[in-house]
């Protein structure tokens, strides 16, 4: 049975970001900042996977560094395993980690295909087939990452995306995240990291919001950007009403797989009792005006009957014979 809408209400939610850049472009530094403000705000700690040893020069104090010399405060996971990634996320314990960062999903991504050990193409390529087991894990980890009661931000590499032009051609029109293609679509705010070097050597930290599904940041690009940066957007999340799971593909797919089965049954119970009362008009046929009427219930219901027409076929011939012979 469908749940059915219902007016929409505020809900408690939490912020889910994403951010992308090239080396040095400050994306751990700008997560960790975000992070470490969120978790005051929860009372929690923060849980980081790090696949790059990226944390290394923050897990200590550094007085030189002009943001945040002081060493950041975080939980921290050193792996390059997608699915020792996975078992620490399912088991992530929300009511000690407020908040979650992954630095990179690219790392992520490419160990699922590093994973991968079936068959190849002929040119060495992975099949179509082949991508199904490969993104389960991938898929499972940014479900349960966004499905989570608690704060979540992906970090990644820069990609180049292509597109081809008027003459077939591929050619380079713009940056992406380099993971899987939907990765970046998924959080509720992305940004783009770039690093800007100066005239005398220094360098600033710039990112440009390419999505804010608020719509307070989309399209704004801020130099060192913090949690005061988004912190109007986080203050958006407050609410009283409850947030729905999206659920995991797994779970999606035994929903789906559930109801399928339901309306196979249900069509079968119809196709039946469609048989049964057919059946029974041209068993109790009389005359061959009967006969005839009867088996004109089978007008458009061939293929709804399936194997069931011939059966009612072979039962009308019977019949036909018994009443010339005057059997009744």
């Amino acid at each position: 049975m469908a749940k059915g809408f219902k007016k929409a209400e505020v809900t408690r939610e939490y912020m889910k970001w994403g951010c992308y850049g090239k080396t040095g472009s400050g994306k751990t530094l700008t997560s960790l900042l975000i992070a470490e403000k969120l978790a005051e705000m929860e009372g929690k700690r923060v849980a980081f996977i790090d696949t790059e040893k990226g944390t290394t020069f923050y897990k200590r104090e550094v007085p030189e560094r002009k943001v945040h010399p002081a060493a950041f405060d975080f939980d921290i996971i050193e792996t390059k395993s997608i699915f020792e990634a996975l078992e620490e996320i399912e088991a992530l314990d929300a009511s000690v980690h407020g908040v979650v960062v992954v630095d990179s999903m690219t790392a992520l991504w490419e160990a699922a295909k590093a994973a991968y050990n079936g068959k190849m193409t002929s040119k060495g390529g992975i099949p179509v087939q082949g991508w199904g087991p490969i993104k389960k894990p991938y898929k499972r980890i940014m479900s349960l990452l966004m499905d989570g009661k608690y704060h979540m931000g992906i970090c990644g590499r820069e990609g180049v995306e292509m597109a081809d032009d008027d003459e077939g051609e591929a050619r380079v029109v713009g940056a992406k995240m380099k993971a899987e293609g939907e990765t970046a679509y998924e959080p509720h705010m992305l940004l783009r990291m770039m690093p800007v070097r100066e005239e005398d050597g220094s360098h600033r930290i710039r990112a440009f919001f390419e999505k804010d599904r608020s719509g307070i940041l989309t399209g704004k690009t801020i130099d060192w950007p913090n949690f005061g940066t988004i912190e109007p957007v986080v203050r958006l999340l407050a609410g009283t009403g409850t947030s729905t799971r999206l659920g995991t593909p797994e779970e999606n797919a035994e929903l789906d797989i559930t109801a399928q089965e339901r309306e196979a049954e249900r069509s079968r119970n119809e196709q039946l009792e469609l048989f049964n009362t057919i059946r029974a008009a041209i068993v109790t046929a009389t005359s061959l005006d009967q006969l005839k009427t009867a088996w004109s219930l089978t007008n458009g219901k061939k293929s709804k009957l399936g194997d069931y027409f011939d059966m009612l076929e072979t039962a009308k011939d019977s019949r036909k014979v018994e009443i010339a012979q005057g059997v009744s």
